[in-house]
């Protein structure tokens, strides 16, 4: 047995193209598995193979575990216990037992080739993957082989990739034979068959598709910096120029549009708006939102949103068609973009100075016209009344030393009253306290819609805990998260 051991390794070493290490890896796998089947229950078995001579030694073997870890006495052993069979064990260590090795008859034989050639077919298909994920490709040229329940099964070379249906731009109708060119998305090395996974509607793939017809873009002197899609109808990419000499949309179009109509062509007819980055957010977003012409922006740092003014007559461009110029905006500049008209910023710009007049005449004690003062100076917060620098206030020429000193003590009383009631509001919820990112202040809007301990929180949909919060998109996401953690442990 032991000549013939070695005999069939280096066969099919050289027949699957695989190290003769793999091969002696699968053979003691399954003569390990053949001698398992001596034991009633279930034990672990391990096989080793003189790769001289084809000798083999089996041991059955227990793992050294602590008592809280122990719990199956087939497979582990406590310290105690294996200091009686090995010297100094520590956890983690394994106490082997010899074996008598067993003998083969035809049908066992048979069943360890089986086991030897899956592990060859593994080992084989693994190093055919590893060699096409060598060379670095970002774009993968094949042609659709069959369709699977509208996957469309890529063939590239040795190699068979799957372009799923939610990642098949829409109304794009795949046939076998045809030719297919798609960005090569993700790798699921658990998967049974085709590991290699491709996209055609990722932002990815139309940025890949522009820097292999803009040599500048591989040469370092032009850089696709974002880029949003709503596959097979529009675009949107940003774009900057690392030489001053470039011009960075021009470059993008070609001559003639030569460029932008090849990566349109490609993507079925999408539409692709060409975007000049800038480092300003605003400058972005207007950039973005175009055509349209934008009257006037408002940036608000702490929701991450922006309030975009254009002319009635500008509208509808702003938005697009269900929404699709802003939505991909939003999604190219990655702030949260709310369009109005003058009339309605004017309207909310009246409710929002409302708002400010009667949470200063109401925490401050104050009459109105004191309260419009610290409004038409720019004040919107108690926060700014109580530490904005004593020269700014003292700088108001309605106001007398005496009442600016006045008016920042009730400010900062209020806001230890505001805190008190926060930390008592806290500490009756604690489970939401104890949540990562959570705050007194969040936990106070919470409370105030009757969301008081974890599991409640967790029931939310993220567009719930904006509207009760008015928190952004991406904290809400990471509080319910952070909420549902449990149901995953």
């Amino acid at each position: 047995m032991s000549r013939e051991l070695l005999l069939l390794v280096d066969a099919l070493a050289r027949e699957k193209n695989v190290e003769r290490e793999i091969v002696f890896g699968a053979l003691e796998q399954a003569l390990a598995s053949a001698t398992k089947k001596r034991f009633e229950d279930e034990v672990d078995v391990r096989v080793e193979i003189n790769r001289q001579n084809g000798d083999y030694s089996s041991y059955r073997r227990w793992q050294v575990v602590s008592e809280e870890d122990f719990y199956d006495p087939a497979y582990q052993m406590l310290k105690e216990e294996a200091a009686k069979h090995i010297d100094s064990p520590e956890i983690g260590d394994y106490v082997e037992e010899d074996l008598e090795p067993i003998e083969f008859g035809r049908i066992g034989a048979q069943a360890a080739k089986q086991v030897i050639l899956q592990r060859v077919r593994d080992a084989e298909r693994e190093q055919i993957l590893n060699d096409f994920l060598d060379r670095g490709d970002q774009i993968v040229i094949g042609q659709v082989k069959r369709m699977e329940r509208g996957d469309a099964i890529i063939e590239s070379g040795r190699i068979e990739a799957r372009l799923s249906r939610d990642q098949i731009i829409p109304r794009e109708n795949l046939r076998p034979g045809d030719r297919v060119r798609a960005l090569l998305w993700k790798v699921d090395r658990n998967a049974r068959v085709q590991q290699i996974l491709l996209s055609r509607t990722s932002p990815d793939f139309i940025k890949v598709l522009f820097a292999m017809e803009v040599p500048e873009i591989e040469q370092g002197h032009l850089e696709i910096v974002a880029a949003a899609r709503d596959p097979g109808m529009r675009a949107k990419i940003a774009v900057r120029a690392h030489d001053q000499r470039i011009d960075p949309i021009g470059t993008c179009v070609g001559v003639r549009g030569s460029r932008v109509q090849a990566v349109t062509q490609e993507l079925g007819g999408e539409r692709v708006d060409i975007v000049l980055w800038s480092e300003d957010p605003a400058q972005f977003v207007i950039g973005a939102l175009s055509p349209a012409t934008v009257q006037s922006i408002v940036v608000d740092e702490e929701s991450h949103a922006m309030e975009v003014v254009v002319n009635e007559d500008d509208l509808a461009q702003a938005i697009g068609t269900r929404g699709q110029n802003v939505r991909l905006a939003t999604e190219l500049t990655g702030w949260q973009i709310n369009i109005m008209t003058p009339e309605e910023s004017a309207k909310r710009s009246e409710e929002e100075t409302r708002k400010i007049m009667s949470l200063f005449t109401e925490k401050l004690e104050v009459e109105s016209d004191i309260a419009e003062v610290l409004v038409q100076e720019g004040f919107s917060s108690l926060e700014e009344v109580a530490y904005v620098p004593l020269e700014e206030m003292l700088e108001i020429q309605a106001f007398d030393a005496e009442t600016v000193e006045e008016l920042r003590n009730r400010a900062r009383n209020a806001l230890l009253t505001e805190a008190i009631v926060r930390e008592e509001l806290a500490e009756s919820a604690p489970e939401l306290a104890g949540i990562d990112g959570i705050d007194s202040e969040l936990i106070v809007q919470l409370k105030e819609h009757n969301i008081t301990d974890r599991e409640a929180l967790a029931e939310l949909s993220v567009d719930e805990l904006i509207e009760i919060t008015n928190l952004n998109d991406e904290r809400a996401r990471s509080v319910i998260m952070k909420a549902r953690a449990h149901w995953f442990e």
